[in-house]
């Protein structure tokens, strides 16, 4: 290896955004640059001594971390403790680890969820920790706010570069597709594809589906995440997230999956069940202010169309 060759190590790498940095990346095929894609098989990284065998193997220069315990809406509600003490051990122990071997700079992955419940929108990077965040994920979302005061930390005490990235919610090819715990859209393409096989005539959607979210294609955030590696070093977290104006409803995702299945039937949605947060509007103006151009968002319908036939061709074997 020359001595100007990074060794990109990314954790959480079998997954949905591990997944879409390799195509990118292997489509770039840049010279001075080696990336190592880690998924849970290659070890647990809320155990220090995993950690540090992975650093001590693959020494790596820079890194991308990825890896966390998540989970849909209804499975964060009821595991909150496990959410917190899980990924607060593992985040603690990759940032450390990359301390312990002198890694130049590490890019973490937070999440929308992090910004206080009740604040003024849209949200921006200053936000973070004016309050607390909504009742239904605390645990995750204190254990992922707890990055940004660490990095704040290692570069107080030892300059380090260690860097987070708030993405709004993230969906497309390679992600979890559990019935039980996974994210809106996932979840909803496996269902509507469920009634869809059963013959159903209806589906009901869990939730009122009047609230607002942003959703990000995973190719689309892979992309800017692999931007953020090589030209951002503010410790300053910075939001990747399509523009206000994409924001749309629960019940408009819904309608996009059921025409991209071509499921006929007719959507109902459960008024009992949580909603979560009703929004959570992010800014992206910090992104657009500091990229020389202007980046084009896949637009939500053809992400979705994407997604669907993807998940249809490799259907049974999905993750879920």
């Amino acid at each position: 290896m020359s001595s100007s060759q990074k060794v990109i190590l990314v954790t959480g790498g079998t997954g949905l955004v591990g997944r879409a940095i390799k195509e990118i990346v292997d489509a770039e095929k840049k010279p001075n640059e080696k990336w190592i894609f880690l998924g849970s098989a290659d070890g647990d990284l809320s155990i220090k001594d995993d950690t540090v065998r992975i650093f001590d193997t693959y020494k790596p220069t820079h890194v991308i971390h990825l890896a966390a315990m998540v989970g849909g809406l209804f499975h964060n509600m009821a595991h909150n403790l496990d959410f917190f003490r899980t990924n607060c051990l593992i985040n603690d122990n990759v940032l450390h680890g990359a301390f312990e071997t002198n890694v130049e700079k590490v890019v973490s992955c937070l999440s929308t969820c992090i910004f206080p419940d009740k604040t003024k929108y849209p949200i921006d990077e200053t936000m973070i920790h004016n309050g607390p965040p909504h009742d239904s994920n605390f645990g995750y979302s204190y254990a992922k706010r707890m990055i940004d005061v660490a990095n704040r930390g290692y570069h107080q005490q030892y300059n380090k570069k260690y860097i987070a990235v708030i993405p709004c919610n993230i969906f497309g090819p390679h992600d979890n597709f559990n019935l039980e715990n996974s994210h809106v859209i996932p979840g909803l393409i496996h269902k509507i594809y469920m009634a869809k096989v059963e013959g159903a005539k209806e589906f009901s959607v869990l939730g009122t589906g009047k609230p607002l979210r942003q959703f990000i294609y995973s190719l689309d955030f892979a992309k800017l995440i692999i931007w953020v590696l090589r030209n951002y070093d503010d410790v300053e977290p910075i939001i990747l997230s399509v523009d206000e104006k994409d924001e749309v409803t629960i019940a408009r995702v819904a309608a996009l999956i059921a025409q991209a299945l071509e499921f006929n039937g007719t959507l109902k949605f459960d008024i009992n069940a949580a909603d979560g947060q009703i929004k959570k509007t992010a800014s992206n103006a910090k992104l657009r202010r500091l990229m020389k151009e202007k980046f084009e968002f896949t637009p939500l319908e053809k992400a979705i169309r994407e997604t669907v036939k993807w998940f249809e061709t490799n259907y049974p074997a999905v993750r879920r």
